[in-house]
């Protein structure tokens, strides 16, 4: 692992420090330099989000926005087509809702994964016609920017579409009525655009009853809490608009009344007041998103949006089943592709080494956990990987890459092979015909021996600057809180301390795969805590009484009511100090 410290020429020194140089150096680190940009990033308001500050074309929004005012007042029947993951189902709740408390005759509808595949499409629109009758306008949420075929077939059909998307646009754009896009903010936040800015004519300014608009105007402080779930889970960097939604989303979250969230913090065992990044992340996300890998998402959509306690107790029993399922499929596959990396221990490592690009497929594999799949062999071998569920006309596939490397710009330079592809720079998927997977395999390997070299397949520790660990106090983790939401874009301060003595260590989980250590600075009383999540192997390494480098953030540990300070190593060294 390489190291990048950030701020290399700044040096906190243990005499004369002061808390607010280390924050400028991380505000600095975060490309915040100007008194302007520090205020709105320390302090965001939401009157800041405007539609030019997120990219969004304002003659595309005028013009989605007199359709959609049309549509509810010529009593014309509206479809909010969605997609099957948390941004997609948080979008269209979003949307839905926004529209239903203005008087709109609106239905969401979400695509079956196997039935349908991803967004709009032929077959979809064929699907939702032939249960929602008289179609007159379909309002994409989180797809729809490639969907070129499907915009055509609905056009034929005398269906207006509206785009909303974020995701990266191919050469061509869909001949959609008016297409609501940016790269910028994750589905949901652009359709929460669509429907709540202040600053612009927007759909709460649709004529109806005075009932309707004091709904709709107490909605816009709920879809914060929407906004912010999609915005984590569909990790979207953490800086501007979106750091804007997550942090006041976040505060809207922990308040929350609605009941779906609430049945489902029961079912997973959170305390809604400690909801953060993490928790979304690794913990409701991942339920949302299960009914969408191996069922049908529409149940995800019905727990956001009952009103009924019953139903959102059944739902949320539901979603927490089907997420262990999913779970242990996730492990299955990816114990399988591991194994077709290296099926024996005879010169597999040799193997290994010579592959840039994982590209691993079979018919067993289930499309909903492909890309989870893909996620995890990039996180065990750091090197960009492609799953493959081979399918007998069709295979699906998603992609996953490492930092520096655009996937879904790698995959499009092999377009004559696919039939369609989509994504962002880390993460992408494609089908392509089954008869020409065995091509398409050998173009993108030998491309990527082209395009990947060792520095680019190494992974890399990004740390802020060098700190002396005698300075890490209660006061310095609360002041770094302020920078706090963390996550894309926004990483968690870190930190490198040098010359540190190992003064205690043990190992701690199920077969010692953690390490707690004690660190002291030598002739000093300063003691403090920490904890090498997954580094047990490595335990051999180093003894009580060794001197370290050891690279950090800081943490707050609570156990049985208290609360002390601990580091979270993230690597440690032999110092030679």
């Amino acid at each position: 692992m390489k190291f990048k410290i950030q701020n290399s020429k700044f040096k906190i020194k243990e005499s004369g420090f002061d808390t607010k140089d280390l924050i400028k150096v991380l505000l600095i680190n975060r490309g915040i330099k100007t008194k302007r940009g520090i205020n709105e990033f320390l302090d965001p308001k939401l009157e800041d989000v405007t539609i030019e500050s997120v990219g969004i074309d304002k003659k595309q929004l005028r013009k989605a926005i007199n359709r959609i005012q049309k549509a509810i007042k010529s009593k014309e029947k509206i479809v909010v087509f969605g997609d099957y993951d948390v941004d997609g189902i948080c979008g269209t709740a979003i949307l839905w809702e926004t529209l239903n408390s203005l008087g709109a005759d609106v239905m969401p509808y979400i695509p079956h994964r196997i039935e349908e595949g991803y967004g709009l499409s032929s077959k979809g629109i064929s699907n939702l016609k032939s249960q929602i009758s008289n179609v007159k306008l379909i309002i994409t949420v989180d797809n729809g920017i490639v969907a070129n075929a499907a915009v055509e077939f609905a056009n034929k059909q005398r269906i207006d579409v509206i785009i909303i998307d974020h995701h990266v646009p191919s050469k061509n754009l869909p001949e959609a009525f008016a297409i609501v896009h940016t790269t910028k903010l994750c589905g949901a936040g652009v359709a929460w655009m669509l429907s709540n800015v202040p600053k612009n004519e927007t759909l709460k300014q649709v004529q109806g009853d005075n009932n309707r608009r004091v709904q709709h105007d107490s909605e816009k402080e709920n879809h914060l809490e929407l906004v912010a779930l999609a915005t984590i889970a569909d990790l979207v960097p953490l800086v501007g608009a979106n750091r804007t939604f997550v942090k006041l989303g976040l505060e809207k979250l922990r308040q929350t009344k609605r009941i779906g969230l609430l049945e489902l913090f029961k079912e997973a065992g959170l305390e809604q007041l400690a909801i953060g990044v993490y928790e979304i992340g690794h913990i409701i996300a991942p339920r949302l998103n299960a009914m969408g890998r191996l069922e049908y998402a529409m149940d995800s959509l019905r727990l956001l949006c009952t009103k009924n306690r019953e139903r959102a107790e059944m739902l949320a029993q539901i979603l927490g089943r089907t997420n262990r399922e999913r779970q242990e499929l996730t492990l299955a596959t990816f114990e399988n592709s591991k194994f077709k990396i290296h099926p024996s221990a005879d010169g597999s490592k040799l193997q290994l080494k010579s592959q840039k690009l994982l590209f691993i497929a079979d018919s067993s594999y289930q499309q909903g956990v492909i890309g989870l799949v893909a996620g995890k062999l990039v996180e065990e071998f750091y090197k960009p990987a492609i799953v493959v569920s081979i399918g007998e006309k069709y295979s699906k596939a998603s992609a996953r890459s490492v930092t520096g490397f655009n996937i879904i710009e790698f995959i499009r330079g092999a377009s004559e092979l696919l039939v369609d592809a989509g994504g962002h720079p880390m993460a992408a998927g494609f089908t392509v015909e089954t008869a020409k997977l065995t091509l398409l395999q050998k173009t993108l390997e030998d491309k990527a021996l082209k395009l990947l070299d060792e520095d680019k397949l190494t992974r890399g520790l990004r740390i802020d600057c060098e700190l002396p660990l005698s300075v890490v106090d209660s006061e310095l983790y609360q002041e770094i809180q302020k920078l706090a939401p963390f996550g894309m874009g926004n990483p968690e301060p870190t930190f490198v301390s040098r010359g540190v003595m190992i003064g205690n260590m043990r190992l701690v989980g199920r077969d010692g795969k953690h390490v707690k250590l004690q660190f002291i600075i030598q002739n000093s009383e300063f003691r403090i805590q920490g904890i090498a999540f997954g580094m047990g192997e490595r335990a051999n390494e180093f003894h009580v009484g060794d001197k370290v480098d050891v690279v950090y953030t800081i943490d707050e540990d609570s156990w049985n009511g208290n609360e002390r300070l601990q580091l979270k190593v993230k690597d440690i060294k032999q110092s030679y100090l």
